[in-house]
């Protein structure tokens, strides 16, 4: 394995900088076979699974009237989640990427019925049981679809693969939003959505393993830089339960431990700020617009990622720096407003006064949460070593976010935490995350080179040195 610590030469790089496509152009490749054919495939995954699972909840409470037992359930899918992405590089070495991600979504189904079934016949069980099912499956969905999403790209596309792909997850939300929306228009009260919705949602989610069966296996992928993409795992299973744990505890994984944290448990807040304060069709239209500005801020900031004029260094900081102060802004802004509805108990429609500073900090809340979740993917991308270790530390940021989220999830099935509580919580973990996060971030470019550059040099060389001989040979 590679030291941490090494620079990477620029002798190493390709093309000086290393973001740049291959001498000669980018190679031809089958559309079905491309990097960007498996992001959309990627992208129809995670729209049919997690994304749906989002819309759900991006209806605050899961579109109940009140968030609490929900809540109680996604603190058991994440709490379950832990483990499964924990064992997820295990799963890999015996299925392969492709078949991990295909059983990861076989769980969304169930908790989309557990919900049906209490929204319309009062019936509780099958939430718990459709959330631990989610719990189970989620896990190594989540842990394998990151790896995909770190490896398959082109480096000089890695940001806008990654603004793509997430975009269908908010996708899930906007298409979530507009069917609610186009249900409940009528609803300026409070209460729970629709049932009708729900039969949509488990349709959709049904779907999900079909779309999985269309993804490239890491063999299959033509890049246009010409690297293979080896996505395996071939060690033990004590080895790799071993190399889990050390990476973990290693200072490059376990700085970034609390800004993690801090950007997942905003999700059980603002969702549970929105089901508790807005009228049924508010939420839906939360659900739609939070999300088409999530989409659009998300794909920019993959843009900026992938520019090529600032250096890798340059743009780490200043993307930190964006997502550091737009966070602050939302907890100072969530601070103020929710000390005051926490008196006044208001249910806000689009009609009433004072909706419009309500409302905006949601939308700016999801907005920021989009931003922060994308940066993570780009930071940790730029901290494993090897291909191997792509596979673990998307299994441990995973992880680590599903045990953030089984604390927010949990705690804000409390009313008073649902309300007030969690939003000074998560607060004070985004300002103790900052300067350990800083920590890491300020040797992206630095200390730490460029990593994907890095663990792909020998299949650039490989690609390049098979280049020459076929053109000798010619």
């Amino acid at each position: 394995m590679t030291n941490p610590e090494k620079h990477v030469a620029p002798s190493d790089e390709v093309n000086g900088e290393g973001l740049n496509p291959p001498l000669g152009g980018p190679r031809k490749v089958k559309w079905y076979r491309s990097s960007f054919y498996n992001a959309f495939i990627l992208g129809l995954c995670n729209f049919l699974a997690p994304g749906i699972w989002g819309a759900m909840n991006s209806l605050g409470g899961g579109g109940e009237e009140e968030p609490y037992l929900v809540n109680a359930a996604n603190a058991l899918t994440f709490g379950l989640m832990v483990v499964s992405c924990f064992f997820g590089s295990v799963i890999v070495r015996f299925i392969g990427i492709k078949w991990t991600l295909i059983v990861g979504t076989m769980g969304f189904a169930p908790y989309a019925a557990g919900l049906y079934t209490n929204n319309r016949f009062g019936q509780e069980w099958l939430v718990i049981l459709g959330a631990a099912l989610c719990g189970i499956s989620a896990g190594i969905f989540w842990m394998a679809e990151a790896a995909i999403a770190l490896s398959y790209p082109e480096p000089y596309n890695q940001g806008r693969f990654l603004g793509f792909w997430l975009s269908f997850r908010v996708g899930g939300q906007i298409l979530g939003g507009v069917i609610s929306l186009g249900i409940n228009a009528h609803r300026s009260t409070s209460g729970s959505i629709s049932y009708t919705v729900y039969l949509i949602f488990i349709a959709l989610q049904a779907l999900g393993p079909f779309a999985g069966l269309l993804l490239n296996n890491p063999s299959q992928v033509q890049r246009k830089d010409g690297v293979p993409v080896k996505l395996q795992v071939t060690n033990s299973i004590g080895y790799e339960l071993k190399s889990m744990v050390k990476l973990w505890i290693n200072r490059k994984f376990l700085y970034i431990i609390p800004f993690i944290c801090q950007a997942v448990y905003t999700e059980a807040v603002m969702f549970s700020y929105e089901g508790l304060w807005f009228s049924v069709r508010a939420r839906a239209l939360g659900s739609f617009l939070s999300g088409v500005l999530a989409l659009i801020i998300g794909n920019l900031l993959g843009v900026f990622l992938d520019t090529k004029r600032i250096s890798l260094k340059k743009r780490s900081r200043y993307a930190f720096f964006l997502v550091v102060g737009w966070q602050g802004m939302c907890w100072i802004w969530a601070s103020v407003v929710t000390a005051e509805f926490h008196k006044t108990n208001p249910i806000y429609d689009w009609t009433d006064p004072g909706f419009g500073k309500a409302f905006t900090l949601f939308l700016f809340w999801v907005a920021g949460f989009q931003l922060n979740y994308m940066y993570l993917f780009f930071l940790v991308g730029n901290l494993a070593d090897d291909q191997e270790e792509v596979v673990r530390i998307a299994g441990l940021l995973r992880g680590t976010e599903s045990a953030a989220q089984c604390v927010s999830y949990g705690l804000s099935s409390v009313n008073i935490m649902a309300a007030v509580g969690s939003i000074y919580l998560n607060f004070g973990l985004w300002a103790i995350a900052i300067f350990p996060a800083w920590l890491i971030v300020k040797q992206v470019g630095v200390a730490f080179g460029d990593k994907k550059i890095a663990r792909e040099t020998p299949g650039l060389r490989e690609a390049s040195d098979r280049d020459s001989n076929n053109g000798a040979s010619l």
